[in-house]
């Protein structure tokens, strides 16, 4: 057994330890009436719940993000920073606090190291309107006036202010790492009020969202069956991997949980309540090496996943049943009902006018993309 096996601690279990063991005494006993929030949110699967002793190999461990106000934040930053390096403890629960970046540029990571010297440590220092615009693209508030313009205030940020275009270009994912993790103090008050706003889509955004992904499934659900005619099995069987996905991120979002990004995709998806009943059909479809079979099973997914939306009471119900494909040869659930019944439940006038291709990760799933929320609200534009 190596060691991080058998010393294994979860991520979050870890940042609480550095955050009141170690961080908490130094910053209340330099900054007596600092107002700050100590959180673990962010990049890491430890954020999102799925961590595990092979998480340790790269930029995981004691981990630590510290926010105060915009203005603290330009006072105290480097200062709290360089006395955290300085005397930070070594480890914490035999895990270092120092990491070592690689010697590759390309692969810019950082590695528990122990060190003798000053600590290059994980706990970053920011404020929440911060965070919000480099992670999400959002700009709540206006800029104190003796901050520079990109320093902004999260203070004002609520409902009424994010608009259509903020919702659908924030990648999921980038949503589920500021909501999920832990705050483990809030002394601010905006990190928590920040956290609970974009806990979920408001139910009209939502609605659309809904009505986009079975779009998507509608748009494509014939292709196995067209594939496998043409004397194609292996593009049927890469449809058919697209359908599963595009079904997995639906009962994800009708179940109101943000998907992440493709590595924790099947996670997430497990932890649902009809994962279990739902799993052996996309597994069937997966596995399938003739095309009864792959219908067959995609087939049966896609009269549980219609099922589950009845039930959700959005719409009035649309019948689950399969059907063929107009004149052709394939059986499919022609999922454009179900986009076209939730669609006629959006009343919003700026999501009517949108055509159903959604959020920037419905469309788009390249990295590059989906880390510059700038680009995203660029290529969000242009689809409008």
């Amino acid at each position: 057994m190596t060691r991080s096996e058998a010393a294994f601690l979860p991520g979050l279990t870890l940042s609480r330890v550095l955050y009141e063991e170690a961080v908490r005494p130094l910053i209340e006993a330099e900054w007596p009436g600092l107002r700050y929030a100590a959180a673990r949110v962010g990049t890491g699967s430890e954020v999102l719940g799925f961590d595990s002793a092979r998480s340790a190999d790269h930029e995981w461990g004691p981990r630590l993000d510290l926010f105060l106000t915009a203005e603290d934040a330009a006072a105290h930053g480097e200062r709290i920073h360089r006395l955290l390096a300085e005397r930070l403890p070594k480890e914490v629960r035999g895990w270092p606090t120092h990491f070592r970046p690689t010697a590759d540029p390309r692969d810019p990571v950082g590695l528990m190291t122990p060190t003798d010297g000053p600590v290059n440590h994980r706990v970053s220092v920011g404020h929440v309107g911060g965070r919000l615009r480099d992670r999400l693209g959002l700009t709540p508030g206006p800029a104190p006036a003796e901050l520079p313009p990109a320093e902004l205030s999260v203070a004002e940020l609520s409902v009424a202010e994010l608009s259509v275009t903020d919702w659908l270009s924030m990648p999921q994912q980038a949503l589920a790492e500021f909501t999920g993790g832990a705050v483990f103090h809030d002394g601010l008050g905006e990190l928590t009020g920040a956290r609970r706003l974009l806990a979920w889509y408001p139910d009209q955004v939502w609605r659309h969202l809904l009505a986009c992904q079975w779009q998507r499934i509608s748009q494509e659900e014939a292709f196995p069956g067209r594939c496998a005619e043409a004397g194609d099995e292996l593009g049927a069987a890469v449809v058919a991997g697209r359908l599963v996905r595009d079904l997995m991120r639906l009962c994800l979002l009708m179940e109101r949980r943000y998907a992440p990004y493709s590595k924790w995709l099947g996670s997430a998806f497990g932890r649902l309540p009809v994962a279990e009943r739902l799993t052996p059909s996309l597994r069937g479809a997966m596995a399938a090496t003739a095309q009864p079979e792959r219908e067959r099973h995609l087939c049966d997914a896609y009269e549980t996943v219609a099922a589950l939306h009845n039930a959700t009471g959005l719409t009035e119900p649309v019948d689950p049943a399969r059907r063929p494909y107009h004149a052709r040869p394939f059986m499919v659930l022609h999922a454009e009902r179900l986009a076209a019944a939730l669609a006629g439940t959006v009343v919003d006038p700026e999501l009517r006018a949108l055509p159903l291709t959604g959020s920037v990760d419905q469309w788009a799933d390249s990295t590059d993309l989906l880390t510059r929320p700038r680009a995203a609200r660029a290529v969000l534009a242009a689809l409008a």
